[in-house]
């Protein structure tokens, strides 16, 4: 199976940063925007793993993953969650509702990539 990830982000910036590092270790990025549709795009897409920013336009990345765990088809999907708000409230949210790993903003290529690495070897 190919190495798909969809990247789920509204920062122009954040999102070239991660697409550069992860397209240079041999990932295929697909990218998101729209808290709104994203769900859908999941379903369509079929990644590998998502990485799914809390803060987005329309639907919060929080209610995003609460969707994507109670679908049969997409329950066990890895699900990297990234944050600007790294709150212990923020971090017990996206534990209840089963996120993969946690991330905050700012963070570094190699925590990146390592947790990307993990998610899909676990």
């Amino acid at each position: 199976m190919g190495r798909r990830v969809l990247l789920i982000e509204d920062e122009p910036n954040i999102i070239e940063a991660i697409s550069f590092i992860l397209s240079r270790d041999g990932w295929t990025v697909h990218t998101h925007s729209d808290g709104e549709t994203a769900t859908e795009k999941v379903r369509e897409g079929r990644p590998e793993l998502v990485i799914l920013d809390v803060m987005l336009p329309g639907r919060s990345g929080f209610d995003i993953l609460r969707d994507l765990r109670a679908d049969a088809a997409t329950a066990d999907l890895p699900v990297l969650m990234l944050t600007a708000r790294g709150q212990t409230k923020d971090r017990e949210m996206a534990a209840r509702l089963g996120v993969s790993r946690f991330m905050t903003k700012p963070f570094s290529n190699a925590e990146v990539l390592e947790s990307v690495r993990a998610l899909a070897a676990s």
